[in-house]
């Protein structure tokens, strides 16, 4: 479902767009104002009495130029190379630039990308690596890229600050030791903020501890809202940009198997946001900057915007497992999915189901840019 702000992207669909049906013909219990946000979008009631919330037809990945189930695993680990000191350096190419991607099937958003997506590139490096990302501003606005985690003030991404704000043609070349390990992210700081957080200026930054974390099935999940008529108040809201994606398309794992989100909240114009699992519970690591678990068996979880931590769990059964976000009204419109646990031996169809392949398997479980390390001393020593 999308607010009726969004009638004229609406007119984009064409004939695809249905008049929303009987549902909520029979009263309105309340529920007036939110149909009024809804009415004339295309809707898909193949499935339910009640429907299943979701825009009819697909958005088109390919012309989009990301696929958000590939952004679960596509992690850029950089160009790699070693210093004379042994340490390993890592060196990123980030371009900003101005570009029009689908968010909803029929629904356009003229955003402002690191390297033409939204999120950006999910980096990953290890602490203490030197991390060197050059950054060209394509755009048509001022831009930089502010990191979270320890660096001097030159390199903060900040106006007034070192380079300062890196204006449309400019180019500067960030570089700092990473650390400390944990669930980041990065994102444009010019001014206004709000602006350019919303426009789609953000990504993941992924540092993993020297030692690893055990195996798992990894994940990044960020979740954002995108305001189509700019009325400050968000139309579509998903996880990975695209609303409805992973309900249209369930995300393939494994019984029995660990699965380790890195999850992290880009939503502008809101408070706060939230994640909740359907028919199972997950351990929590704040930041992801500890190695015991801050929360332990819960099922919903909340951020504000920049927060940011990992949940590992397990689904028990096979099935299809909904997840969503726990304020009503962000599931409604967009931020939504499903995960499709299957069995060792459906496990093949349940990717073929989505398009995937052994490719996206192998990455989703070899994520870690190093080993784990089963050390138990490993606990006594400083986080950081």
């Amino acid at each position: 479902m999308l607010r009726a702000a969004l009638g004229s992207a609406a007119g984009l669909v064409g004939a695809a767009i249905v008049e929303q049906t009987a549902i909520g013909q029979s009263g309105n219990n309340g529920s007036a104002g939110h149909d009024a946000k809804t009415a004339g979008m295309t809707m898909d009631m193949s499935t339910s009495d009640h429907g299943t919330n979701m825009l009819m037809g697909q958005v088109n990945h390919a012309k989009n130029g990301f696929d958000p189930l590939q952004m679960l695993v596509d992690w850029d680990y950089g160009t790699v190379s070693t210093l004379p000191d042994e340490r390993t350096l890592r060196e990123y190419e980030i371009v900003a630039f101005d570009r029009e991607i689908e968010i909803a099937p029929g629904v356009f958003f003229n955003a402002w990308t690191y390297n033409g997506r939204v999120p950006g590139p999910s980096l990953r490096c290890t602490e203490g690596d030197l991390v060197r990302i050059h950054f060209v501003n394509a755009g048509s606005h001022p831009h930089t890229m502010h990191f979270h985690g320890f660096h001097n003030a030159e390199m903060d991404g900040i106006p007034g600050v070192g380079a300062g704000n890196i204006a449309p043609g400019q180019e500067i070349t960030y570089e700092f030791e990473a650390a400390p390990y944990g669930c980041h992210l990065y994102h444009c700081h010019v001014i206004p903020l709000k602006r350019h957080l919303h426009k789609g200026l953000y990504g993941a930054f992924i540092i993993d501890p020297k030692h690893g974390r055990p195996p798992a099935r990894e994940f990044m999940m960020l979740m954002n809202g995108f305001d189509t008529d700019l009325d400050g108040d968000n139309n579509v809201y998903a996880c990975n940009t695209v609303g409805f994606e992973y309900a249209r398309r369930p995300i393939p794992i494994k019984a029995g198997e660990l699965v380790r989100i890195y999850l992290i909240n880009l939503t502008e114009f809101d408070p706060i946001n939230s994640m909740h699992l359907h028919a199972t519970f997950f351990d929590y690591y704040d930041h992801g900057t500890t190695l015991t678990p801050t929360h332990h068996t819960v099922d919903t979880i909340m951020q504000c915007q920049a927060q940011r931590g990992i949940l590992e769990f397990t689904h028990r059964w096979p099935g299809k497992y909904m997840f969503h976000a726990h304020q009503a009204e962000f599931t409604e419109l967009g931020w939504m999915g499903m995960f499709n646990v299957a069995t060792e031996m459906g496990f093949q169809a349940a990717l073929a189901e989505v398009g995937l392949d052994e490719e996206w398997d192998r990455k989703s479980m070899s994520g870690s840019t190093v080993p784990y390390v089963n050390n138990p001393l490993r606990l006594l020593m400083p986080a950081h």
